[in-house]
C-alpha cells in the first residue's frame, strides 16, 4: 500500500466562562441556544459522534463516530466545558480515541493542543512552557495516554516553541505549507526553496532544532483543505470523497500521504450536514482497496521523517503576514465595513504585555514567601484546575509549600495561582482575530484581565487597573458609539465582575423561584443556607436567610444576611449585608416582617434599608444568566395566571368564535388572541405530561388549523423534541414493552406529519440503539411463532420507517 489519507479536524471554541462564576453567560447571538458552545455542540460536535450514512432512498443505514476515523484535537478548555455540559458527546470523543488506537496500529487519533489558544511565538518562555505542559497534562488526564502530536493555536510556530514541545515528549505538529522554508531531500546536499522546487507535502519532514534535537512536521494539502473549508466541497459526500481519492497521481509508486486539515467546526457548524459528507467520504475511502485511511502517528511510525525542512518562524495558517493578525493592523480581518481598520490590535497587545509583566513580577515576588518554586507550582496547577476537590488542593499545597500554611496563606496561594491562570487566558487569540475591539471575544479577555487585576489587588493591595486602562484608551472601535477599549472594558465590568456578596445576591434571587438544599453548590461557590424563610402576602413575597459562602476556586469565604422583597412582576429589591450577629438581624427583620404581614410595603423597604444600608441589588445588576432565569420564572407565573382567565373566556365564547369562522366572518381580534393563547398553552401542557394524550393533541392541532390560529412554533417544537426524547429513553430502558412502543410510534408519526419541524436527531439515535440492542432477538422469536414478538417487530418496522431508519433485511 502506498496511498494514505489523513483527515484532521481542529475542534476549538474560545473559553467563554465568566471568570468569577466559572460559568458561561447567556449569549443572545447564539439564540435559540443558551450560548455558542451549546449551539456548536448541537450543530457539529454531537452530530459527528453519530454521523448518518444514508442509502439511495434517504434512509439511515449506519451511524458512525467520525472521530474514530480522523485525526483530531480538541481545545482543553472546550473539553472541560463538554465534560460538565454534554457528557454524552464528551464520552463519545474519548471512546473514539480508544477505538482509533485499535484501528491505527496502536496510535490514537487524538492529539494534544496548547492549553488556552495563546499565540505561542508572542508568549514569554515561561508561558510557552506552561501552555504546552498544561495541554499535555490535560490530554493525559482525559485520554489516559501520552500524546504523540500537538496542535499549535493558529499553527503559529517558531523554533523556541518546537524545542519545548520536543523537550516534553511531543513528536510532531501539523503546519500549513506556507510555513515551510527551504528543505533538503534525503541523500542530497543542497537545500531547495519553493522557487527551485515545489515542497512535497505528501510526507513528514524533520526539523533540526538549535539544540540539536529533531522534530517532525506534517504539512497539510493547502488547496484541498481550502476547498473543504470555504468552497462548499462538503455539500456532496460523493464529490468530497472523489476529490480526496483523485488527488493521487495515477502513475507513481512512491508512498504518499494526502493530509488535509481544517477547523473541525467545518463538519456541521460552518457547513450543515458536513458531518454526513465526512462520514460518507470515509466510508468510500475505506472501501477502496488502493487507499488506506491513517493518522499522523501511525504514518510517522511506518514512514519516519527523512527529508529536512526549515520552518519559517513567526508564521501561522490564518495570517498572510506571519503573526501580524495578533499584534498589528496587518490587513487580515473577517469583513466589516469598507472603512474599518484593525489599528486597535496594537494597543490591545501592548496593554496585555504590560499587564502580564506586572502580574508575573508580583507573582514571582509574593509566591516565594509560600512556595519553593512558584513557576514549577504554576505548571503543576493544571492538576488543580481539573480536580478542585479539597483533598487534591491540599495535596498540591503540600507538594509545593515551603512550610505548613495557615488558612489565610492557602487562600493567598490559590489567588496567586488563579491570577496566573487568568493572566494566560487573557491572551486567547480570538480577541485579535475579528473586526473590532468591541467583539464578544475581546470582551471576554477583558474579563480575564480584570479578574487577574482583582486577584493581584486582593493579595498585594496595589491596583493596576488605572494604568492598564491608559493602554487600552488608544484602541479605537470602528463603531463610534462604542468608543474605545477603555470604554468597552468599563461598560461590561458592571455586570460581569463579581465578589462574594454579589454572588450571594444572585443566590438570594434564585431562592425566590427554586428550592435549595441546606448545603448547595452555586456556580463556583459552596453555600450553607441558614434560617431561611419564605413569606407570602398576596402577590408579594419576601425571602430571607443567612448564607455561609466559600469559593470553590480560591477558598475565600464570608457569611452574609440577605433579604429579597418581591412585590410582583419584575419589582425586585435584593438586600445583602455582611453577617453582624443573629440578634441584630432578627430584631430588624421582625420589624420588617410585621410591616410585610400588614401590607405596609414602603415600611418594609425602609426597615431593610436601615439595616442593610446601600448594599442593594436589582435585576439590572445581575448576570444575563440570572436575569433570563428570573424573567422566565416571572413570566411563567404571569402566564399561568392569565391562562386561567383566558381559559374561562375561551370556554364561554368558543362556540361563537367557531361559528364566525365557519361563516367566513372575521371574529374580533381579541377572540383570536384568546384562542391562540389557550391552544398553545394546552398543547404545551399536554406535551409535557408523562403520558401525553395523542388524540387531544391531534384535536388541538386540528382546531388551530381550522381557525387559522398562529402556533408558537419554536416553543412547541422544542417541547415536542424534549417530550419525544423522554419517551424514547423510556423505550430503551424497557425495550420489550409493546404497549409503550405502540404509543411511541403513534406520537412519532404525529410529529413527522406536523407542518413545522421537530428535531428528531436524538430520537433517531435512541431508536437505532434500540434496534441494535434487541431487534434481532425479538425478530427470531417472532419467526419461531411468538405472536407478541411478531407484533413488536411490525410496530418497530413502522416506527423505523417513520424515522427513516433502515431495518436489517427490510
Amino acid at each position: 500500500m502506498n496511498k494514505f489519507i489523513c483527515i484532521h479536524g481542529h475542534f476549538y471554541q474560545p473559553p467563554r466562562e465568566n471568570p468569577w462564576l466559572e460559568a458561561v453567560s447567556y449569549q443572545d447571538s447564539a439564540y435559540p441556544f443558551h450560548d455558542w458552545n451549546e449551539r456548536v455542540n448541537a450543530e457539529c460536535y454531537a452530530p459527528n459522534t453519530r454521523a448518518r450514512i444514508l442509502d439511495e432512498k434517504g434512509f439511515i443505514v449506519e451511524m458512525v463516530n467520525n472521530y474514530s476515523r480522523i485525526s483530531f484535537n480538541f481545545g482543553p478548555t472546550l473539553l472541560s466545558w463538554m465534560e460538565s455540559h454534554t457528557e454524552e458527546t464528551y464520552n463519545a470523543i474519548l471512546e473514539a480515541d480508544k477505538n482509533s488506537i485499535a484501528r491505527f496500529s496502536g496510535h490514537g487519533s487524538a492529539i494534544a493542543q496548547c492549553y488556552s489558544h495563546m499565540i505561542m511565538p508572542l508568549a514569554s518562555t515561561r508561558d510557552k512552557y506552561t501552555q504546552i505542559y498544561w495541554g499535555i497534562r490535560d490530554f493525559e488526564k482525559r485520554f489516559n495516554r501520552i500524546p504523540e502530536g500537538m496542535w499549535l493555536p493558529e499553527t503559529a510556530v517558531n523554533n523556541a516553541t518546537m524545542e519545548i514541545m520536543s523537550d516534553l515528549g511531543i513528536r510532531y505538529t501539523v503546519l500549513a505549507p506556507s510555513q515551510a522554508g527551504r528543505f533538503k531531500i534525503h541523500g542530497q546536499e543542497d537545500w531547495q526553496t519553493e522557487e527551485s522546487q515545489a515542497l512535497d507535502v505528501s510526507k513528514p519532514y524533520a526539523v533540526s532544532l538549535p539544540s540539536g534535537k529533531s522534530f517532525s512536521v506534517f504539512f497539510y494539502d493547502g488547496p484541498l483543505s481550502q476547498s473543504i473549508a470555504f468552497e462548499n466541497l462538503l455539500q456532496n459526500g460523493e464529490r468530497f470523497a472523489s476529490k480526496l481519492l483523485d488527488a493521487f497521481p495515477d502513475t507513481e509508486d512512491k508512498v504518499r500521504l494526502l493530509s488535509v486539515a481544517t477547523d473541525g467546526e467545518t463538519y456541521g457548524h460552518h457547513h450543515k450536514f458536513g458531518d454526513m459528507a465526512l462520514a460518507y467520504a470515509i466510508q468510500r475511502i475505506e472501501a477502496d482497496t488502493n487507499v488506506q485511511l491513517t493518522n499522523y502517528g501511525e504514518f510517522l511510525e511506518n514512514f519516519p521523517s527523512e527529508d529536512e525542512v526549515e520552518v519559517l518562524g513567526n508564521t501561522s495558517w490564518s495570517c498572510a503576514h506571519g503573526i501580524g493578525r495578533w499584534q498589528i493592523d496587518c490587513g487580515c480581518s473577517t469583513g466589516g465595513e469598507p472603512d474599518w481598520n484593525q489599528k486597535w490590535r496594537a494597543p490591545l497587545r501592548e496593554s496585555l504585555n504590560w499587564l502580564s509583566q506586572k502580574l508575573d513580577s508580583s507573582f514571582d515576588e509574593e509566591a516565594r514567601k509560600y512556595l519553593a518554586d512558584p513557576w514549577a507550582a504554576r505548571n503543576e496547577y493544571t492538576d488543580v484546575i481539573n480536580d478542585r476537590s479539597p483533598e487534591n488542593v491540599h495535596q498540591f499545597l503540600n507538594n509545593h509549600s515551603v512550610r505548613d500554611l495557615d488558612d489565610s496563606e492557602k487562600i493567598t496561594v490559590l489567588k496567586l495561582m488563579e491570577m496566573q491562570r487568568h493572566a494566560m487566558l487573557m491572551h486567547t487569540s480570538c480577541a485579535w482575530f475579528f473586526n473590532d475591539v468591541s467583539g464578544i471575544e475581546t470582551e471576554q479577555i477583558f474579563q480575564y484581565a480584570r479578574r487577574a487585576i482583582q486577584l493581584n489587588e486582593d493579595v498585594l493591595g496595589d491596583s493596576l487597573e488605572k494604568e492598564y486602562l491608559s493602554y487600552l484608551e488608544p484602541a479605537k472601535s470602528n463603531i463610534p458609539e462604542k468608543g474605545n477599549g477603555k470604554m468597552i472594558y468599563k461598560k461590561i465590568m458592571d455586570k460581569a465582575m463579581m465578589d462574594l456578596p454579589k454572588i450571594c445576591a444572585h443566590f438570594a434571587l434564585d431562592a425566590l423561584f427554586e428550592e435549595f438544599n441546606h448545603e448547595s453548590e452555586f456556580y463556583s461557590c459552596l453555600i450553607s443556607l441558614k434560617n431561611f424563610q419564605d413569606l407570602k402576602n398576596g402577590k408579594a413575597r419576601m425571602v430571607f436567610g443567612c448564607a455561609e459562602m466559600k469559593s470553590g476556586i480560591t477558598w475565600e469565604s464570608g457569611t452574609y444576611n440577605f433579604c429579597v422583597f418581591h412585590q410582583g412582576d419584575y419589582n425586585l429589591i435584593n438586600f445583602v449585608g455582611e453577617f453582624k450577629g443573629g440578634d441584630d438581624f432578627n430584631h430588624n427583620f421582625e420589624t420588617a416582617r410585621k410591616a410585610f404581614d400588614e401590607g405596609k410595603f414602603s415600611d418594609v423597604i425602609s426597615h431593610l434599608e436601615q439595616y442593610f444600608g446601600e448594599t442593594i441589588y436589582s435585576l439590572k445588576s445581575l448576570s444575563k444568566n440570572e436575569q433570563k432565569r428570573i424573567f422566565d420564572a416571572i413570566l411563567v407565573s404571569t402566564f399561568e395566571e392569565n391562562e386561567r382567565i383566558y381559559q374561562q373566556l375561551y370556554e364561554s365564547n368558543g362556540q361563537l368564535n367557531k361559528y364566525l369562522t365557519e361563516q367566513d366572518i372575521a371574529p374580533p381580534k381579541i377572540f383570536g388572541a384568546i384562542v391562540e393563547t389557550v391552544i398553545n398553552a394546552r398543547l404545551l401542557k399536554e406535551i409535557n405530561c408523562q403520558n401525553p394524550d395523542l388524540f387531544l393533541i391531534e384535536r388541538l392541532l386540528c382546531e388551530a388549523d381550522g381557525q387559522n390560529i398562529s402556533l408558537d412554533l419554536e416553543m412547541l417544537s422544542g417541547a415536542f423534541k424534549e417530550g419525544i426524547e423522554h419517551l424514547a429513553h423510556k423505550i430503551v430502558e424497557a425495550p420489550k414493552d409493546l404497549s409503550m412502543l405502540e404509543s411511541f410510534e403513534n406520537i412519532v408519526k404525529l410529529l413527522v406529519s406536523l407542518s413545522f419541524p421537530v428535531n428528531l436527531w436524538k430520537t433517531q439515535n435512541l431508536c437505532y440503539q434500540l434496534m441494535n440492542k434487541v431487534y434481532q432477538e425479538i425478530s427470531e422469536k417472532g419467526e419461531d411463532g411468538n405472536a407478541t414478538s411478531k407484533q413488536w417487530v411490525k410496530r418497530f418496522n413502522a416506527l423505523a420507517a417513520t424515522l427513516l431508519i433502515r431495518v436489517p433485511h427490510n
